[in-house]
């Protein structure tokens, strides 16, 4: 189920507070992302594909297993 588009019209980075946008993930970091997560779900895999990017200050919050991580300190470096 992917993110539903009224939640990402409210979300906003907790860090500067602009907008986010949905974001495709390079496999290398879905890898390391579910790496990161596995011990946290118990019966199931999590499932890593994308992520959101802030507008402004570019940090990106995964979206693992449909569930938007928006915690500056789990926030992926900012990107280009």
């Amino acid at each position: 189920m992917p993110v539903d588009p009224q939640l990402l019209e409210i979300l906003v980075c907790p860090a500067c507070k602009a907008g986010v946008e949905l974001v495709p993930l390079p496999p290398e970091e879905c890898a390391m992302l579910v790496e990161r997560y596995r011990e946290k779900f118990r019966d199931e895999v999590p499932e890593v594909r994308e992520g959101l990017r802030c507008a402004t200050c570019r940090r990106v919050y995964p979206i693992v297993s449909d569930i938007p991580v928006m915690l500056i300190d789990e926030a992926l470096p900012a990107a280009g």
